[in-house]
C-alpha cells in the first residue's frame, strides 16, 4: 500500500504540474494518473488500496465539504434559496428525460433502461464542483450575487435526488414497481441531514468555547481532528440509519461546518478554514487519482458514436434545465452561462454507481457502464477547463 500511495502522490502531483504548465486544470493530470496506474491500464496500484478506494474518496470529499461549510454565509444561502432548490432536481430531470426520449432510438435500450442510464449520468460531480466554488468564495468571485453558494448548495442536494431516482429505476428494470414513497425520502433526507449537522455544529462550538472559558485551550490541530472525527460519524450515520430513516450524510457534514462557523469566533473559523485548506492539498490528489482508477477505459471502446451523441444531447437538455432555474434571478447572461458550465462535470457519482446495473445482471449493464465511463472522461475535464477559464471574465470580483 505504501508504494501505491507514493505513486499516487508523486505521479499525481507531477502530471498535475504538467497540466498546470500547459494552462490546463490540475484535475486532468490527476485523473489521467488514476487511469494509467489503475487496474485497467498499468495495474500498479495495490489491491488493498483499491478495496478501500471508495472510503478514501469519501474522506477526501468530507474535507472539502467541511471547508465549504466554514466558508458559507447563511444570509447568502437564504438569498439564493429558490434557484438552489430548483438546481437540486431540475437539471437532472431534464437530462434523464433526454435519455428516456432518445436513448431507445440511439442505443437500442428500453425506456426503463434508458431511465436507469439517465439517472447514472444525471448527477453533477461534487468532487469537481465543490473545490472550485470554495475557491471562488475565497477569491471573492461571484459572491456579490451568491453564485458559488448557489452552485454549491444545488450540487450538494442534486446527488441525494439522483440516487433515489436511480434506486427506483433499477427496481423497475428488475421487474419491480415505482414506489412513490421513495420520493418522499428526498425531503426527509435533506431535512434530517441539515438538522443533524446543525446539532453537531452547535455542540462542537459550545465544547470549544467552554474549554476556552475554563482556560483549557485546545490546539487548532486538535480541533481539526475532532471536527473530522465528528464528520466521519455523521457520514456513517447515513449507513446506520438505512432502512429506518433516510439521512444525507454529506449535507450533515456541510451544515455542521456552517453552524460551527456561525457560533465560533471569526479568528477560530479562519484558522480552521486555513488548516482544512492545507489538508485538501493531499486529499485532492487522493480523490481524483482514485476516481481515475475507478474508470474502466475498456468500456469506452464499446460505447461508440451513439453514446457520444446521447451524452451531448443529455448535456444540451441539462443546460436548458439550469437556464430555467436561473429565470427570475438578478444574474446577467455571463453569470448564467457560468452556472451552466459549472453543472457539466460528472465523476464521483458515475464512478460509484455506473457499474451497479452490470453487477445486478441487467441487460443494459454494459451499455450503462460504457456511457458512464465516457461521460467522466469527457465532462470532468471539459467542465473543469471551462470553469477555470471563464470565472475571472464572467464573474464580478468583490475583493480588490
Amino acid at each position: 500500500m505504501l508504494t501505491s500511495l507514493a505513486l499516487i502522490f508523486l505521479v499525481g502531483l507531477a502530471l498535475a504540474s504538467v497540466c498546470q504548465r500547459l494552462r490546463l486544470p490540475r484535475i486532468i493530470g490527476m485523473l489521467v494518473t488514476g487511469v494509467l496506474l489503475g487496474p485497467y491500464a498499468l495495474n500498479l496500484l495495490d489491491s488493498s488500496i483499491l478495496s478501500v478506494s471508495a472510503d478514501l474518496r469519501q474522506m477526501a470529499l468530507v474535507i472539502i465539504l467541511i471547508k465549504a461549510g466554514l466558508s458559507l454565509n447563511l444570509d447568502d444561502l437564504r438569498r439564493v434559496g429558490r434557484p438552489a432548490l430548483l438546481m437540486a432536481f431540475l437539471p437532472a430531470l431534464f437530462e434523464i428525460a433526454a435519455f428516456v426520449l432518445f436513448a431507445p432510438l440511439t442505443l437500442g435500450v428500453s425506456p426503463v433502461e434508458a431511465a436507469v442510464m439517465g439517472a447514472v449520468l444525471g448527477a453533477v460531480s461534487p468532487a469537481v464542483v465543490v473545490p472550485r466554488m470554495v475557491q471562488l468564495m475565497d477569491e471573492g468571485y461571484g459572491t456579490d450575487k451568491g453564485i458559488p453558494q448557489l452552485i454549491l448548495a444545488g450540487a450538494s442536494l442534486d446527488d441525494v435526488f439522483v440516487i433515489v431516482l436511480f434506486s427506483s429505476f433499477v427496481s423497475m428494470a428488475q421487474g419491480g414497481g415505482l414506489q412513490i414513497t421513495d420520493f418522499a425520502s428526498v425531503p426527509v433526507s435533506i431535512a434530517l441531514g441539515v438538522l443533524l449537522g446543525a446539532a453537531a455544529g452547535f455542540l462542537l462550538a459550545w465544547f470549544f468555547e467552554a474549554n476556552h472559558a475554563r482556560r483549557r485551550l485546545i490546539r487548532n490541530s486538535a480541533k481539526v481532528m475532532i471536527v473530522l472525527g465528528v464528520s466521519f460519524l455523521l457520514l456513517t450515520m447515513e449507513d446506520w440509519l438505512e432502512g429506518v430513516v433516510p439521512v444525507s450524510g454529506l449535507l450533515a457534514v456541510m451544515s455542521m461546518a456552517l453552524l460551527l462557523a456561525m457560533r465560533s469566533v471569526p479568528s477560530v473559523t479562519d484558522r480552521l478554514r486555513e488548516k482544512y485548506g492545507k489538508l485538501w492539498l493531499a486529499a485532492e490528489v487522493i480523490l481524483f487519482v482514485l476516481v481515475g482508477a475507478a474508470v474502466d477505459i475498456r468500456y469506452t471502446l464499446q460505447a461508440g458514436g451513439g453514446a457520444l451523441l446521447m451524452i451531448a444531447v443529455g448535456l444540451v437538455f441539462r443546460c436548458a434545465g439550469v437556464y430555467l432555474c436561473m429565470l427570475g434571478t438578478a444574474l446577467n447572461r455571463q453569470e448564467r452561462l457560468y452556472c451552466i458550465v459549472a453543472y457539466l462535470p460528472k465523476a464521483t457519482v458515475q464512478a460509484a454507481i455506473g457499474s451497479v446495473p452490470l453487477a445486478l445482471g441487467l441487460p443494459c449493464g454494459n451499455m450503462v457502464l460504457s456511457v458512464a465511463v465516457l461521460s467522466i472522461l469527457i465532462t470532468a475535464p471539459l467542465g473543469a477547463v471551462l470553469m477555470d477559464a471563464t470565472y475571472r471574465r464572467w464573474l464580478h470580483c468583490e475583493k480588490p
